[in-house]
């Protein structure tokens, strides 16, 4: 097995997320309580922002044609774009209308939005006296941010930059109504990797080989279709996944998905179960007294459990997938 292996780690499917502080409006901004409440009541609020900042961030990757899976290292002109693109999705997500001078109508008051990847928002003139949707996301942490503010002048710094804008103090930080804070961030499964594991994977020759490497390497955690597409650098990424079962069987490896007895095979051996869209490899081993302290799971062939590295390499069992 290659040392580089990497098992058993974080996953994109499960989401930890951080309730945010209650909040708190001034008595006299009734209409910000009331943007405050119109998002408040909407279930899943924070899921659904967290999905918001996820896609956005792909979308500007474009991970399909470029390969790239890490915002930092994109061009500036595309980190800026990225702000306009959490706006436009944002809208889509929550079905707002186009406010009467900013970007959301929400409750029948006009919102703008501002989007930034290190919590410093630009804020333009015309802002002034407007509230703002705040939203930032760090992708390496796995954190984001969404809260509101009213723009007012002692919420602001002194003096503009070349295009006429300034940032919010760090005092009036305790101004902002937060709907999420330091919540986690659907996961970036390429970002999480070492770096010499990702050029190994993606340095492996054909899409459908690449895919085959990232299933070899990354097993027991969630593979989600960006990560597929990324790496394959094909649209056809998942159905490159489902190809990869039968070459990745003579090496005891097994490919889960979200049908048939994919499911029951990861629920009984304690893994992640994948959803639709999504996949799981994992090594198996016939279970014998070295593996009696494992899950195991019985399939037609035998009993098998999930084989450590130290397990000797055998045929992986047929699985109805």
């Amino acid at each position: 097995m290659s040392e580089d292996l990497v098992l058993f780690g974080p996953n994109s499917h499960v989401e930890v997320r951080v309730d945010p502080k209650p909040a708190h409006v001034a008595d006299n901004d009734p209409a910000l309580q009331q943007v405050v409440d119109w998002f408040q009541k909407l279930p899943g609020l924070q899921q659904h922002f967290g999905s918001i900042l996820r896609q956005s961030i792909d979308e500007v990757l474009d991970g399909q044609r470029t390969g790239r899976y890490d915002i930092d290292l994109a061009e500036k002109t595309e980190k800026t774009y990225l702000g306009t693109k959490v706006e436009i999705i944002t809208r889509a997500a929550f079905d707002l209308p186009r406010g009467a001078n900013m970007d959301y109508a929400v409750a029948g008051h006009d919102v703008d939005s501002k989007f930034s990847m290190r919590g410093s928002w630009s804020i333009p003139t015309e802002a002034m006296g407007h509230m703002c949707l705040l939203t930032s996301a760090n992708d390496r942490k796995r954190l984001f941010n969404v809260g509101l503010i009213r723009i007012t002048p002692e919420v602001l710094n002194k003096g503009l930059n070349k295009d006429q804008k300034t940032t919010i103090t760090a005092a009036a930080r305790s101004r902002v109504v937060w709907l999420a804070q330091d919540a986690t961030l659907p996961e970036n499964l390429l970002l999480t990797l070492p770096d010499p594991l990702v050029r190994t994977i993606i340095t492996s020759g054909s899409g459908q080989k690449r895919i085959n490497q990232l299933l070899r390497s990354v097993q027991g955690r969630i593979i989600e279709r960006n990560t597929a597409v990324t790496v394959a650098r094909q649209a056809d990424g998942l159905k490159r996944c489902r190809d990869a079962r039968p070459q990745l069987a003579r090496e005891g490896i097994v490919v889960l998905g979200h049908q048939n007895q994919s499911p029951i095979v990861a629920r009984a051996l304690g893994l992640p179960i994948p959803v639709k869209g999504t996949f799981l490899s994992v090594r198996l081993t016939p279970a014998d007294a070295l593996t009696s302290n494992r899950p195991t799971v019985t399939l037609p062939e035998g009993t098998y459990a999930v084989a450590q590295p130290d397990d000797p390499i055998t045929p992986a069992p047929t699985i109805h997938y």
